[in-house]
């Protein structure tokens, strides 16, 4: 049996309340290639529901890339850390853009886990970053 699919009407109300943004890369939906997925922060399979509390929005990046998890190592700790959960995180407690705005660096356990796991700086969006500030059309907001 096929698991429910989450209404358009929620998926454009996650999209909506994201700003149209990657909610972990903060990548632009209109710039992305590709479509971007409704993530469930916590996956159904560890009890996560389809409640809106629990629906992020993601590129194809980093929803592929988060998959299952919710935890990830920090690379400098060496310690076990939660990754981002953007209904309970604030973004600039755990990130802060490089100089240039290209690169996203983590500032806690959580940025730095978060970084690493779903490689927030694949060199595609970091890329893509570095064109949308010379037009001035990033960081989004």
């Amino acid at each position: 049996m096929s698991e429910p699919r989450i209404p358009p009407a929620v998926k454009a109300f996650v999209a909506e309340r994201a700003g149209f943004c990657c909610e972990y890369c903060l990548s632009q939906l209109h710039y992305s290639p590709d479509p971007f997925a409704v993530d469930h922060v916590i996956p159904r399979m560890l009890g996560g529901s389809d409640d809106p509390a629990n629906l992020a929005l993601a590129c194809s990046g980093c929803n592929g890339r988060k998959f299952t998890h919710v935890t990830a190592i920090d690379p400098v700790s060496g310690e076990v850390s939660p990754l981002f959960h953007p209904r309970q995180d604030r973004w600039s407690d755990h990130f802060m853009w490089s100089t240039d705005q290209t690169e996203i660096l983590g500032l806690t356990r959580t940025g730095r886990a978060t970084v690493q796991k779903l490689a927030l700086n694949r060199p595609g969006v970091v890329n893509l970053r570095r064109t949308l500030v010379a037009v001035g059309r990033h960081p989004p907001g």
